[in-house]
Parts: structure tokens; C-alpha cells; sequence
């Protein structure tokens, strides 16, 4: 039996919407020989004050599953992109931390990425890209009550 559903695919819509704003931005990563998981986190880590978060933090913020997580962590310690060391005040807790050299990566790379934005803004408009800002947001607020 065929069914005809009322509403279109969503999650599939965000989904297609996420690879291509990716193909914007894979070929700068792949210039600085980052993979996206590695810049998700390195973002994450610049925005804070202190450039560091626990794993837990970093897995939820960034979307990966905390299995995946510790590989890539490993990988970014080994290349020099983060630390990894025992916070002073709990030394059960770990703080993952930016190093100078991924410091300098987000000043290299960041009007690149910033310039891709500015041509998405151009194709939207300052106020439509806001738009699908809010609407985003407000999806994620959501969270579990959709």
C-alpha cells in the first residue's frame, strides 16, 4: 500500500541543505588539511573565553558521538591542534584545549570561511540569512518537544 505523506522530508531537506553549504567550505578545510569534525571543534573550543571545554561538551556541541570523539581527539593531540590535560579545581575532569598552532589555523582560515558567508548573504540577503538563523534556532530549541 502506498502512502502519500502530508509534509515534505524535513530531516532529509537539512540534510541536503548541510552538503551543500559543506561543499562551500571542504575545499578550505581540505587546503589546511582539516576534516570537518576536527574544524567543528575547533570553532567550538575558539568561541569560548577560556578556548576549552570537556569531551562531553565538545561531543554535544559539535555532534559527534562520543566514540568518535576520542579518536578524533587523539588524532588532533597527536597533530598539535589541542591538548588534553586535568583541570586544576576537579583532576577527575578533562579539559580539551586549543593549541597556538590551531589558534593561528582559525586567524588563517577564518576570512575564508567569513567570505563564503558574505556570498551566502549576497545570494539571501542580510535579512533572509537571519531567517534561516531564527528558524534554525528555534528548531533546535525545540529539541525533544517537536
Amino acid at each position: 500500500m502506498n502512502r502519500t505523506l502530508d509534509h515534505r522530508n524535513l530531516a532529509m531537506l537539512l540534510l541536503e541543505a548541510r552538503e551543500t553549504l559543506m561543499g562551500l567550505f571542504r575545499p578550505i578545510l581540505k587546503e589546511f588539511a582539516l576534516t570537518e569534525q576536527q574544524w567543528r571543534i575547533i570553532r567550538v573550543l575558539d568561541g569560548e573565553p577560556a578556548h576549552a571545554l570537556e569531551a562531553g561538551q565538545i561531543a554535544r556541541r559539535c555532534c559527534i558521538l562520543s566514540p568518535s570523539l576520542t579518536g578524533v581527539l587523539e588524532r588532533m593531540e597527536r597533530d598539535g591542534l589541542i591538548t588534553r590535560t586535568r583541570a586544576q579545581e576537579d583532576q577527575r575532569r578533562l579539559l580539551v584545549s586549543l593549541t597556538p598552532q590551531s589558534r593561528k589555523l582559525v586567524t588563517e582560515i577564518g576570512p575564508r570561511i567569513d567570505e563564503q558567508y558574505r556570498q551566502l548573504e549576497s545570494r539571501f540577503g542580510q535579512d533572509g540569512l537571519e531567517d534561516i538563523y531564527r528558524a534554525l534556532d528555534r528548531l533546535i530549541e525545540l529539541g525533544g518537544n517537536v
